[in-house]
């Protein structure tokens, strides 16, 4: 072996500021690939091989001005040289790639030095990437095992500037948190894995991840990324996983959460008067009585099974959660004692079948299965009762399988084409089902005269029922082809994705309904008149103001999509220090129904420019200034088919009652209304030309960025951005079915409609189709004036500033500081705080009056965000790491009845931007500061030769329990509190620790 010389700094610099004066190189977002480029002082014939440690070897010409780029490398260590006659004159080592980015490797003049082969071992990537244009943070696997943090993609997402917790309390299809991406609802963001798009085709809540172990690198955008990707108007994840080299490599790891080291949680009580029949005084929910550990494993193996050609890696994570649940004193599964599995799997054969062409088959599996027991529980003694019921078998996550190939057919063209599948499993069966028992909701507001001052209720612990079949499917297809023309680097191709909901939805248990008990204090007025719901005191049994609703649920349909674009884009090395990226997009999106007909086609031509540019001021990389103008479109999720466009029922009874039998059924019942329901969702599936306005637009976004990056000297770097979003147009339902009849009775139609709701373009005119009497189709057209809507508003900017130091052998650190707004009358797609999760038909925009006051800061606003992480080496044996998160409170909402006097014109109850009589737009209060550190020790031994690891984590240090999410419904009933306003609904985890064992070989 040759030993490596070093090269005097000087030259060094010299020859990395003459590269990136001149050179240029294609990043692509949510890619799995990198690029090397670099600039020679050539003469004729000279060419660059770049070589990987799987095999690969790549020979590329050096263009007249001796630029050379070699673009869609997978990722790995490469070994990069200078060829003349075929022989080896210079080469650099150890150079690894970051996904989407461009590497940097250049080499001096010839006559600079002796021509002899001369071989570098240090790698002398600048620390600035002047070849980008996007907003993106990119976390190694190498970062990943210094830093405390919890082991999903969401937690390391965090590590990116203005990524933060959604405030809805949200989950992925395995349990994990979802983040809010500046300001956007937890559904609007897109999840990759290797380049396939796993994001939950249903309600966009969360997508596939990998085992923590099998990440290579997790790439976080941010803003600004390329034409070749989109259906996100919030952030993108996008996961890259490890694959098998030419040497063996395997590993293990244990790790353990032990209940005796979590700290106890908060209880949360009545803040507002108590229930009529309050359980255990003022004591809601005992939080502190919670108990949980967790067990994981986790193996790895990779290498060749042929050395050069044919690669394999496998990974796997078993992790078990124990634990015993206090739910609240309402719920009807008082104490649960469960067991969780989340079973993972990863595995990637990579296979060389030339030098120019290139196989990836992909495999991964990441799923929750959940199983329980339900007892009784004594709130006021706080101990276990008897048991009751088996809780429900549930098994939630995905399975995805893909295909990727790439073939370099020239040195300039380069193909690939991806396919893959996903299945998303919901599988969710109650243990030992007892279909005689009536379910039961607010015991508490039982008439106390009624039921000696204490609940009665039952052991129906399941409220709906699911079809054991109920999953998703999608497949997705992407072909993109990518030519070097000069100083240009033009891609285009195309990128489709199909879904479907299969078997989703649920009905009422039991006899086909539940009883929900209610209370008024001012019986005497009638409680929904708008739907013929009278006053409880015109009724026997209801001048105490006690009623019953008895309610029914029933949704059960298989519905798909179908989602097409395409795009152009060209990297233009405009000058020796300026890059464009010019870019086009158009988005295509057809939704269909139960009955397989479209419902909503969005075919015309969706435009969406990206724009951007890199101003490498000093030709050096040590100073960028960059700046990016982009819209994005979002498809619609699957959802309103089962809603808006569907065949669902969700009707109410009003009932007064005389007495409650012994299983805590009502009795002596009264109706004092027909079945109602406040969006007329009588199980009939709408006509397809009916459901959506003519002409509806996707939701699209706009965002404008400018930003720089600069080098102080060989250790620190800073920089600052500017960002805004401004959401130009959504998708949402509007359920005001008499003002349509009105409208279209004024034109002389006779119109009866049967739609529950239907689809619109909030806060500006929409012309509906409807149905008159002898079955011609109309259109009506309502102004937005006419509709009693806003203009639909949401705004984000922000001022983003960082200050990192890279790892120079002892110590990393960055800090982050944001300061943002967040604003307008909608979240987006969902209403985080009253966590609901139908994506799309939220209960914005069903009626004018739940838009009144609406104008605010939204519920992921946070103004200031500050974090700091790092790690230090204090010796080779010893290192130590933390993770600081310091972000000011989202809004606190109170919502309540509508306008001075206390209202329900829609049958809403408490849902309306009115708190006791007064307006209260969103952000008129705020939540405490959210403060967090994570801590963590690791110790090497010297004589397991850095293979054996044992680390310590301590997560939520100082055991801060900050609210995250309050409850927000301030009355019952007109004049009649909600005793739990203003409690905790979400709060953070308390203080908890990780203990593991690692060993790599």
């Amino acid at each position: 072996m040759n030993k490596p010389i070093a090269l005097p700094a000087q030259a060094i610099a010299l020859a990395i500021a003459a590269s990136l004066s001149v050179a240029a190189t294609p990043a692509f977002a949510q890619s799995t690939t990198g690029s090397i480029f670099g600039q020679v002082t050539a003469s004729t014939g000279d060419t660059v091989q770049i070589k990987s440690n799987t095999g690969i070897a790549r020979t590329v010409a050096i263009d007249k001005s001796g630029r050379y780029v070699a673009a869609e490398l997978p990722l790995g260590t490469y070994t990069v040289s200078l060829l003349r006659g075929g022989q080896v004159v210079d080469s650099r080592n150890d150079v690894s790639l970051r996904v989407g980015s461009g590497t940097e490797v250049s080499f001096e003049a010839a006559g600079a030095r002796n021509l002899g082969a001369v071989n570098v071992s240090a790698n002398t990537t600048p620390p600035i990437d002047v070849t980008s244009v996007d907003s993106r943070t990119v976390i190694t696997a190498a970062e990943l095992a210094q830093l405390p943090l919890g082991r999903s993609a969401e937690a390391i997402a965090q590590l990116a500037p203005g990524v933060v917790g959604n405030s809805g309390g949200y989950v992925g299809p395995t349990g994990q948190s979802l983040v809010s991406f500046g300001g956007s609802a937890a559904s609007e963001n897109a999840y990759y894995l290797n380049g396939f798009n796993t994001t939950d085709p249903q309600r966009g809540l969360g997508g596939i991840t990998l085992p923590y172990g099998a990440i290579e690198q997790q790439e976080i955008y941010t803003g600004g990324y390329s034409a070749q990707y989109g259906r996100s108007d919030g952030g993108v994840i996008n996961m890259v996983g490890k694959r098998g080299t030419n040497d063996w490599h395997f590993g293990a790891q244990v790790l353990w959460e032990p209940a005796f080291a979590q700290a106890d949680g908060t209880n949360t009580y009545y803040t507002n008067g108590l229930p009529a029949s309050p359980v255990a005084g003022n004591l809601y929910d005992p939080n502190s009585r919670n108990r949980q550990w967790t067990t994981t494993y986790d193996a790895y193996l990779g290498g060749p099974l042929i050395k050069d050609k044919l690669f394999l890696f496998l990974a796997a994570e078993a992790s078990t959660q124990n634990g015993t649940t206090v739910n609240n004193v309402a719920d009807a599964k008082p104490y649960v004692s469960y067991h969780y599995t989340l079973p993972k799997w990863y595995a990637k054969l990579d296979w060389n079948i030339t030098d120019s062409n290139i196989l990836e088959l992909t495999g991964a599996s990441n799923k929750q299965e959940t199983s329980g027991s339900v007892y009784s529980y004594d709130y006021t003694t706080l101990s276990r009762g008897n048991f009751i019921n088996y809780d429900d078998n549930t098994k939630t996550g995905g399975d995805v399988y893909s295909a990727k190939f790439t073939s370099y057919i020239t040195d300039s063209l380069t193909l690939t084409a991806l396919y893959g599948k996903m299945k998303s499993v919901n599988y969710d069966v109650p243990g030992n089902y007892d279909g005689s028992l009536t379910y039961l909701a607010h015991t508490q507001n039982q008439n106390p005269a009624l039921n000696g001052g204490s609940p009665i209720g039952n052991n129906q612990v399941t409220e709906s029922l699911y079809n054991p079949n109920r999953h998703d499917t999608s497949n997705n297809l992407r072909i993109d082809l990518s030519y070097q023309l000069g100083p240009h680097t033009i891609s285009l191709g195309v990128d489709n994705q199909n879904s479907r909901a299969i078997d989703q939805g649920s009905e009422t248990s039991g006899p086909g309904y539940y009883w929900d008990y209610g209370r008024t204090t001012t019986p005497n007025v009638a409680l929904i008149p708008n739907l013929g719901v009278g006053a409880p005191a015109n009724y026997p049994g209801g001048a105490t103001g006690y009623y019953a609703i008895q309610t029914i649920d029933s949704s059960i349909a298989s519905v798909r999509s179908a989602q097409r674009a395409q795009y152009i884009e060209d990297k233009w090395q405009l000058t020796d220090r300026w890059l464009l990226s010019l870019g086009l997009r158009n988005d295509q999106f057809t939704d269909y129904n139960a009955d397989g007909q479209a419902y909503i086609r969005q075919r015309s031509a969706q435009w969406a420019p990206r724009l951007g540019f890199s101003w490498d001021v000093n030709g050096d990389a040590s100073f960028k200034v960059y700046g990016n103008a982009g819209r994005y479109y979002l498809g619609l999720p699957l959802n309103p088919a089962l809603n808006a466009a569907g065949a669902y029922v969700a009707t109410q009874q009003y009932f007064t009652y005389s007495g409650i039998a012994p299983d805590g059924t009502p009795t002596g019942l009264v109706p004092f209304s027909s079945a109602v329901s406040p969006n007329n969702t009588y199980g009939v599936l709408p006509d397809p030309k009916t459901v959506t306005a003519q002409n509806i637009k996707p939701e699209y976004q706009d965002e404008f960025i400018l930003g720089l990056t600069k080098a102080i000297d060989d250790h620190w770097v800073y920089g600052a951005k500017l960002t805004q979003r401004i959401l130009r147009n959504g998708i949402d339902d509007y359920c005001d079915v008499p003002a349509i009849e009105n409208k279209a009775a004024s034109l002389g139609y006779d119109v009866s409609a049967t739609n529950s709701c239907y689809l619109i373009n909030p806060g500006r005119a929409n012309t509906f189709t409807v149905v008159d009497t002898s079955g011609a189709y109309q259109s009506v057209t309502l102004s937005n004036a006419e509709m009693g809507f806003p203009p639909l508003k949401r705004q984000y900017y922000a001022l983003e500033t960082f200050l990192e130091h890279p790892f120079d052998g002892r110590w990393y650190g960055k800090i982050d500081y944001v300061f943002s707004r967040s604003y307008g009358d909608t979240e987006g797609q969902l209403r985080s705080d009253i966590r609901q999760t139908a994506a799309s038909t939220s209960i914005d925009w069903d009626f004018p009056e739940l838009m009144s006051s609406s104008n605010g800061a939204q519920s992921n606003d946070h103004t200031h965000q500050i974090k700091l992480f790092g790690y230090y080496q204090i010796t080779p044996e010893w290192q130590v790491s933390g993770n600081l998160s310091l972000v000011s409170g989202n809004p606190r909402n109170c919502l309540g009845f509508y306008g001075p006097s206390q209202t329900d014109p829609d049958g809403y109850g408490s849902y309306y931007h009115w708190c006791g009589g007064q307006p209260s737009p969103p952000g008129t209060y705020r939540l405490p500061w959210n403060k967090q550190l994570d801590v963590g020790a690791t110790y090497r031994p010297a004589f397991a030769a850095g293979k054996l690891g044992f680390s310590l984590n301590v997560f939520n240090l100082f055991n801060s329990q900050t609210i995250l999410n309050a409850y927000p419904y301030f009355q019952i009933s007109p004049g009649t509190p909600d005793p739990l306003f203003g409690s905790a609904v979400v709060r953070q985890q308390p203080r908890y620790v990780r203990l593991s064992a690692t060993y790599d070989y």
